[in-house]
């Protein structure tokens, strides 16, 4: 059954984008305009010299100032993302469900899981797709080791270590730097979201979980800056990642053990600082790790560099234009992210 509104399957999926700070300008926009399955109609910003950057970029796009004026337009809209701090989202996606629009959540997904409930519900009443941008599925890095994992190349998978660290002292420049745990903040909140969600992908659903938190400035009181966190998966696998905003020297991005080999990692993925310089995913080489990033497989004496599979966060919305045309599932389950939202709220309330 065809899911675009008054649309074609062949036509574009006509796309509003709602902020313009790292997430709409970063990571949505440039996502939307290389995808030919995809129109992008409106971007909302209140920001005057984000609205002037965003003319700039995207000149066939109309530039409006509030969300209230894009849902003016929504008759000629089928999709809404939604690159908003996490407080604004469930009222957003809520005014776009309620519209008979399709929605893109950045993750957090919502503030809590009964939030997030209360979405999936609303949406499946309207017949209306909800999907959350986990796009750390799509990191090189990620790929490369769940290859590694389904060829057996490791034997049976024992503990795996995962990294988000920088050396942020003066703060992340946005929301990240003053929003309080209730409004979806903290370090736990924003890169856990990633890393509960790899984890989860490649080991299956926690049976225990711990964390422990810390606020080392500048967050607000209560809002955490760095987070570790222990899962027991029913597989047996022992995850433990750690998230940390003012690391003075990081450690390995991946560190996995298994029973026949190791696989270790050092480095983030370059697909965020390659579109914050204004790479396209259609310019040659967009993906690609460099040999200086390329993880080990192996043991003590023996480590082996691992060719990795390209970074591909296109493919997310690749897939989410095949599900609304109903040609697929949906690149993200919302389900999957409720579950990593009840797996975070379960550590605060003993953290």
């Amino acid at each position: 059954m065809e899911t675009l509104k008054g649309n074609t399957a062949a036509a574009s999926i006509r796309t509003g984008v709602v902020g313009f700070g790292i997430s709409g300008k970063v990571f949505h926009a440039p996502l939307i305009a290389a995808d030919a399955n995809y129109s992008l109609d409106v971007i909302v910003t209140a920001d005057p010299g984000r609205a002037s950057e965003a003319a700039r970029l995207y000149p066939d796009t109309r530039i409006v100032p509030t969300p209230e004026d894009l849902f003016a337009l929504s008759g000629d809209l089928d999709l809404v993302v939604l690159g908003t701090p996490p407080l604004t989202h469930f009222d957003l996606a809520a005014e776009a469900i309620a519209h008979g629009l399709h929605v893109v959540v950045d993750k957090p997904f919502v503030t809590t899981s009964d939030q997030g409930q209360e979405l999936i519900s609303r949406a499946a009443d309207a017949g209306v797709q909800l999907t959350v941008f986990q796009n750390r599925r799509w990191d090189a890095d990620f790929l490369t080791l769940r290859k590694l994992i389904g060829e057996g190349a490791l034997g049976e998978v024992r503990s795996f270590e995962s990294r988000f660290e920088w050396w942020r002292p003066e703060g992340f420049g946005n929301w990240r730097d003053t929003a309080a745990v209730s409004e979806g903040g903290g370090i736990l909140n924003d890169l856990g979201a990633h890393q509960i969600d790899q984890a989860i992908q490649l080991f299956g659903p926690v049976t225990e979980s711990y964390g422990e938190t810390a606020n080392h400035g500048p967050a607000p009181d209560g809002a955490d800056t760095e987070a570790f966190v222990s899962l027991l998966h029913e597989s047996g696998v022992r995850s433990r990642l750690w998230m940390n905003g003012m690391a003075a020297q990081v450690g390995p991005r991946f560190h996995v053990l298994g029973s026949e080999s190791g696989y270790t990692k050092w480095g983030l993925d370059g697909q965020e600082p390659a579109l914050a310089a204004g790479t396209t995913p259609t310019d040659p080489g967009y993906g690609v790790e460099p040999q200086t990033h390329w993880g080990t497989l192996g043991v003590d004496g023996d480590p082996r560099p691992v060719t990795p599979e390209p970074g591909a966060y296109p493919l997310f919305y690749a897939q989410l234009a095949a599900a609304l045309r109903a040609k697929g599932p949906l690149p993200v389950d919302p389900e999957e992210s409720l579950e990593v939202l009840r797996v975070i709220e379960n550590i605060r309330a003993f953290a």
